[in-house]
C-alpha cells in the first residue's frame, strides 16, 4: 500500500492540472471570469464616483482637492479596467498586436499615478509639518509620472517597431521596476508620516484614527504594489506565469483580485470619511 501513495498523489496532482487547464481553456469560463471582473471593476468605480459626488456635495468650495482627484481618477481607472475586460475578446483581435498592450497596460500606469497621488498628500502634509518647504513635491510628481509615461510609450513604440520577445520582457521588468518605486514611496513617507504622529500627545484629537489610516493604508499600498513588482518580475522570464493572456483566466483573475480589486476596495472603505462641513459665518441681522 505504501507503493500505491506516490501514484495517488501524482494522479491528484495530475487531475487537478487538467482542471485548471480545462477551465483555462473553456471558452465559456474565460467569458465568465472576464465578466465577473468587467463587473466588479465597475462596482468599485461607481463607488469611487459617489464618493467624489458626495464630497463635491460637501465641500463645493475648495475646488479641485487632492481628495477629490484621487476618486476622480479612481472611477476613471476602475471604468477604463471594467470596459477593456467586457469587451476583453474584441481587444485580443486588435492589430497590431501593440495597441492590445496599450489597452491593458495604460490602466495599471493609471492605477500607478492614482496611488502615488497619496504619497504626494503625506509627503506635503509631513513637509508642511516640520516647517519645510512643500514647492519641490508637486513638480517632483509630475516629473516622475511624465518621465514613466514617456518611457513607456517609448517602449510600445519599439515593440511596434521590433515586435520580438525581449521587447516584451522588458515592457515587463519597466512596469516591474515602477511598481517597486511605488512600494518605495508607500514604505516611506507613510512610515514618516505614521511616526510623526505617534510623537503627538497621546490626548490630541484624532491621533489615533489618522494612526489607523495612515498604517492601514499604506501597508495595503506597499503589499499591492510589491505583489505586482514580484509578478511582473517573475512574468517576464515565466510564460505560464504571464497575465493578460485569454488562456490564462484563472490567473488573471487571482491577479487583478488580489492586487487591484481588493486592494482599491480597502482603501476606499478607509477613506470613506468626508471632510468636515463648512460653517457659514452667521449674518448678525438674523
Amino acid at each position: 500500500m505504501d507503493l500505491l501513495l506516490p501514484e495517488t498523489a501524482a494522479a491528484a496532482l495530475t487531475g487537478g492540472s487538467s482542471w485548471w487547464d480545462d477551465l483555462d481553456n473553456s471558452t465559456t469560463a474565460q467569458d465568465r471570469i472576464y465578466y465577473s471582473l468587467a463587473a466588479l471593476y465597475g462596482l468599485i468605480g461607481a463607488v469611487a464616483l459617489i464618493q467624489l459626488i458626495r464630497i463635491e456635495h460637501r465641500v463645493p468650495e475648495f475646488g479641485w482637492t487632492t481628495q477629490k482627484v484621487f476618486f476622480l481618477l479612481n472611477f476613471l481607472f476602475n471604468a477604463v479596467r471594467s470596459i477593456v475586460f467586457a469587451l476583453r475578446r474584441d481587444v485580443q483581435k486588435i492589430e497590431p498586436e501593440v495597441f492590445q498592450h496599450v489597452l491593458l497596460d495604460l490602466p495599471g500606469l493609471a492605477f500607478f499615478t492614482t496611488y502615488v497621488l497619496l504619497v504626494l498628500f503625506w509627503a506635503e502634509i509631513y513637509y508642511q509639518a516640520r516647517a519645510m518647504s512643500t514647492d519641490g513635491l508637486r513638480p517632483t510628481f509630475y516629473m516622475i509620472n511624465g518621465v514613466v509615461y514617456s518611457i513607456q510609450i517609448a517602449l510600445w513604440l519599439l515593440l511596434c517597431w521590433i515586435p520580438i520577445h525581449p521587447m516584451l520582457v522588458l515592457c515587463k521588468l519597466f512596469f516591474s521596476g515602477v511598481s517597486l518605486l511605488a512600494a518605495f514611496g508607500f514604505a516611506l513617507y507613510g512610515g514618516r508620516l505614521f511616526m510623526m504622529l505617534r510623537q503627538y500627545p497621546a490626548e490630541s484629537k484624532g491621533r489615533a484614527n489618522k494612526m489607523k489610516e495612515v498604517a492601514s493604508v499604506a501597508t495595503i499600498c506597499f503589499a499591492c504594489f510589491l505583489g505586482k513588482c514580484i509578478m511582473m518580475c517573475f512574468a517576464a522570464f515565466y510564460e505560464p506565469a504571464d497575465v493578460d493572456v485569454t488562456n490564462h483566466a484563472i490567473l488573471n483573475f487571482a491577479y487583478y483580485l488580489l492586487l487591484e480589486l481588493v486592494p482599491s476596495a480597502l482603501i476606499l472603505i478607509v477613506l470613506r470619511k468626508l471632510p468636515a462641513r463648512q460653517v457659514s459665518p452667521i449674518n448678525p441681522l438674523h
